[in-house]
């Protein structure tokens, strides 16, 4: 006999993202003639940066010579990328990073995720909500989160964030061991002060918590109050886990890397009561399980830091930025309440006349040809809401907002 993981069966239906294509692929199938404009997944459509491609070239053709061709690349990182990010992410900023604190991977998404692997399965989880999905699927995977309910995890903590608290999440009532937060936050597009951040950090402090912070957005902060990253507030380097992406911010959704940062000043107790550090562990955890990001993929992420590439990656996000400045003008001359789309490529739009999230997505698939991405998709408080996202090309993007 074979036995499963049985924590997958209590994962309700398929993958947020995986559903809404099925449904786009369906509807395209009985209507090849439809033009279908998506505002709905966060995938970038902009080539990718000159001095990123320039760097791409130069790396393969090493590639090419025996005497500087790469083989496994180092699970954390080559030095020359960990110690760019450690001066231009953080130490350009007055933050106290040390490359050894810094983990190069293939993206955000996966470090999100893969780092429940070095908790104890007994940890008491919290998320905001509206959340992106990995925190909780990937939780619920592991045996943290119990049996799905209804549309709730009978052991996950939820903290709601609506219009009615203006998307700023409360303080848990309960005891929890990690929190995950994400600003600016993914899906609602909105963002926490460096007080309101500080806050967190305190809570954190007081009770040995861990926050998980995700700032893969980070890039789009456009307000000076808005912290880029969680190290700003004075004790982060003792509850907090930093993940970036240059997905986003320089467009490597196809070629994928990420980092995450894990302070040494960073330990957790074992079931025994020891403490032990969360860097060494999860160095162990990277060596055993992942064989480093290609050489040629780290190059290219290290020209996203020279002169050419941030003026280019400005550029860049400055378009995208324009593509939610459209949606946000076009949804709000409609009546409807948006929010986001200032210091994120996210616009978290009201539904009309309360209309459940996959009604009015479908509603918007059928009749006006467009994808957004329904708000339940990520969340009980996500319901009666829908994402759209500023990725798209701009000439699209004006269409679907006349089609609106």
């Amino acid at each position: 006999m074979i036995y499963l993981n049985d924590n997958y069966l209590e994962l309700p239906g398929s993958y947020l993202f995986s559903e809404i294509a099925k449904r786009v692929r369906t509807y395209r199938e009985a209507h090849p003639e439809a033009e279908i404009i998506s505002l709905g997944i966060g995938d970038v459509t902009q080539p990718l940066p000159p001095a990123v491609i320039d760097a791409l070239h130069k790396a393969t053709d090493e590639m090419a010579h025996i005497e500087t061709m790469r083989g496994y690349a180092p699970e954390q990182g080559y030095e020359f990328l960990r110690n760019t990010i450690a001066e231009h992410d953080f130490r350009a900023r007055g933050i106290d990073i040390d490359p050894s604190e810094i983990f190069v991977s293939d993206g955000a998404k996966s470090d999100t995720g893969n780092i429940g692997d070095i908790l104890g399965v007994n940890n008491k989880i919290a998320v905001t909500d509206p959340v992106y999905p990995v925190y909780v699927d990937t939780n619920a995977m592991a045996g943290r989160l119990g049996s799905f309910l209804g549309n709730v995890w009978e052991k996950l903590v939820y903290l709601p964030c609506t219009a009615e608290n203006n998307f700023i999440p409360e303080l848990p009532s309960e005891p929890v061991n990690v929190v995950y937060l994400c600003y600016p936050n993914n899906p609602t597009g909105t963002t926490l002060t460096k007080t309101q951040l500080k806050e967190w950090v305190d809570y954190a402090l007081r009770h040995n918590v861990l926050l998980m912070f995700d700032a893969a957005y980070e890039a789009f902060i456009a307000e000076d109050e808005v912290p880029h990253s969680i190290y700003e507030i004075e004790g982060a380097r003792q509850v907090a886990i930093e993940f970036r992406s240059f997905s986003k911010t320089a467009g490597f959704t196809g070629l994928r890397c990420g980092y995450t940062v894990v302070p040494k000043d960073l330990a957790a107790q074992s079931q025994k009561g020891a403490k032990a550090p969360l860097n060494s562990l999860w160095m162990r955890r990277q060596t055993t399980k992942f064989n480093g990001t290609a050489y040629i993929v780290q190059r290219a992420a290290e020209a996203v830091y020279s002169p050419e590439g941030k003026k280019q990656v400005r550029e860049i996000i400055n378009y995208y930025m324009d593509n939610a400045r459209i949606i946000k003008k076009g949804v709000e001359s409609l009546g409807l309440a948006a929010y986001g789309g200032v210091n994120s490529p996210y616009v978290w739009v009201k539904t009309p006349n309360n209309m459940p999230s996959w009604n009015f997505f479908d509603y918007l698939l059928t009749e006006k040809q467009i994808v957004g991405t329904p708000g339940s998709g990520f969340g009980k408080s996500g319901e009666g809401y829908i994402r759209f996202s500023a990725f798209g090309k701009k000439d699209a993007t004006q269409k679907a907002v006349a089609l609106f």
